[in-house]
Parts: structure tokens; sequence; C-alpha cells
């Protein structure tokens, strides 16, 4: 399978999950509904039985329920839009590149990122390195291409040869050509709404007080609200899990196509996998492993899971090889 097909399949496995995200929502609306009219028949119960529920109650529950969910997601949309892909660097402390740099590293650095803008189609976006940052790690960022910037550790710098730096800002920049930050942003947006949902049972349960039956009947309705935001968070978590693992794949293979040199990608997953490695190695004897700051907990790339993904690289199984050492000892030209 060449690089092209894999990003179709890439993209209709994408497709699949964000359908199955909508009707996990969809879902949650039922539910929400179906509890609403629960309480209904709670509260309005008299000595010949419930009454029968009301035609709009459903609608109005429906409406309201989605209303909620919508007007969540697009306050935490315009929220993690504010100031574009370079709020974003600036908040885990990445330093800008500037075009006239003289160090080397960074010198080619910006020179590949201009060759992958001309390769993809796109502008050349603003280029951040986290300095202090000696893992492998990258990061493209920003809710489309007019606002996107691409951020690399010093380690990445440092570690990689030229044709697998190549690869990992291949990688990035399919995630902006692919539109994979805007949904990603939309998703969270849609979570958060689902998470002020149970946050609005909470609010209930707490509030209630009396025993009457209509006390009993909105205790009822904040607890299933509880129950039902939770729950169809934790399932909608694990379907934008999923569409992420995807999106990955995608960039991968679109990456692929930018560079022509699979490779230089499997390469630097050789890498990532053996840097990891070394990490939880130090970690079991009570060293700090470098680079688990902060910043790369917020910004980490997805970089799993690493087998998968080399072995859709290279065509074949991957593993990381042995005697692995930095760019400059290699001789790498830069």
């Amino acid at each position: 399978m060449n690089f092209f097909e894999r990003q179709d399949a890439a993209r209709r496995g994408s497709r699949m999950l964000v359908v199955v995200f909508i009707a996990a929502v969809i879902c949650i609306v039922a539910a929400i509904d179906l509890v609403m009219a629960a309480a209904w028949l709670w509260a309005n119960a008299d000595d010949k039985g419930p009454h029968g529920i009301p035609s709009g109650l459903f609608v109005f529950v429906s409406v309201a329920t989605v209303g909620v969910i919508f007007g969540v997601s697009l306050f935490k949309m315009a929220a993690l839009r504010i100031g574009g892909g370079a709020a974003v660097a600036r908040m885990v402390g990445a330093r800008r590149v500037e075009p006239a740099t003289k160090d080397p590293l960074e010198r080619r650095l910006l020179n590949v990122v201009e060759e992958m803008a001309i390769a993809a189609g796109t502008r050349v976006p603003a280029v951040y390195i986290l300095d202090d940052e000696k893992g492998i790690n990258a990061f493209a960022a920003g809710y489309d291409v007019s606002n996107c910037i691409v951020t690399v550790t010093r380690g990445t710098l440092e570690t990689l040869t030229r044709d697998e730096l190549q690869g990992v800002i291949g990688h990035e920049f399919s995630h902006i050509v692919n539109g994979d930050m805007s949904l990603n942003i939309r998703m969270i947006g849609v979570l958060a709404g689902i998470v002020f949902l149970g946050a609005i049972g909470g609010f209930v349960m707490r509030n209630t007080e009396g025993r009457s039956k209509e006390a009993g009947a909105l205790f009822f309705a904040g607890l299933g609200l509880f129950i039902i935001g939770y729950i169809g968070l934790f399932f909608a978590r694990l379907i934008k899990a999923s569409v992420a693992r995807q999106r990955e794949f995608l960039a991968d293979a679109s990456g692929v196509q930018f560079t022509r040199n699979p490779d230089g990608l499997a390469g630097a997953l050789d890498q990532i996998r053996a840097s990891t490695s070394l990490a939880r190695f130090r970690g079991r004897r009570g060293g700090a492993p470098r680079g688990t700051g902060s910043a790369r907990r917020r910004c980490r790339a997805g970089l799993g899971p690493l087998a998968a993904r080399q072995h859709r690289a290279r065509g074949r199984r991957g593993r990381p090889q042995d005697g692995f050492r930095t760019a400059h000892a290699r001789g790498d030209p830069g």
C-alpha cells in the first residue's frame, strides 16, 4: 500500500470515528430526554398514577441540551483560538527562531520548514524552539493555516539527522494541511459541553433540599445528568483518542508524500522509541528523566504507537536500531 492509499484509509477511519462521535452526542441527548421524562412522571404522579408526558417535553429538553453543548463548545473554541499558535508557543515557553539566526541547527530547521511548506503548498509558518527540552518532540499549533506555528525541542535538533528532521516536520505540516488542529479544537469544545452537563447535574444535586415529591424528582434529574455527563465524557474521550490515532497515521502518510523519503520518518520514530526507553530507564534509577517538564506534558505530540507507525512508514515491521548517535556524532551536514 502506497502513501496515497494509506492517506485514504486514514481519512476513511477518521470520518467514521467522527460519525461515531456525533452519534455518541446524540445518544447523550436521548438519554437526558429519558431522564427528564422519568423525572416529570415522578413529580406529577398522584394517587391515580403518573400523568402523561407533554408532547413538547422531549423537544424542549433536546433543544436545551443541544443548546448547552453548542454554547459551551463555542465558548471553549473561542478561548482556544485566542492568539493562534503563537499564544500556545508562548504558553509553553518556546522561543521564536529569527530568520537571521546564525545557529547552524536553527538554520537547518528553517530550511527544512521552508522546503516542507513548498512541498505542502502552504505558507511558511513561524518556527519556535523549546530550548530546555532535551527529548525528541514537535508539535503544530493554530486554528488554521493563517495563524499556525511549528515548534520543536532542542533535543530534536541535536539528535535527528536532516532526513529525520524533515520527516518530523513533514508530519507536522500534514496536521496543518489536513486541518487536524481545528478538528481537535472542535472535539475539545464538544467535550467541554458534555462536562458542563455533568456539572449542572452535580450543582442540582448539591442544592436540592427537602423531602417533597418535587424535590425527589429534581434530585433524580440532577443525578441522571451527572451520570450521563461523565459516562458520555468517558466514551467521547475514547472516540477522540481513536480519531487522534487515525490522524497521526494520516500525518505520517502525508509527511512521506511531502518528503518522498519514508526512511526519514521511520528513522525519527526509531530515535523517539530509543530515547523514550532511555528516559524510563533513568527514571527507574531515581533520576528525573530529561525533557519531562510541564511543556512536554502539555505538548506531547501523540508519538505512539511507534511500532505501528514505523511499520506503515517503512512498509515493514520497524524496530529500533542499535548504537544510535546524535546528528553531530554522525556527521550530519545540516
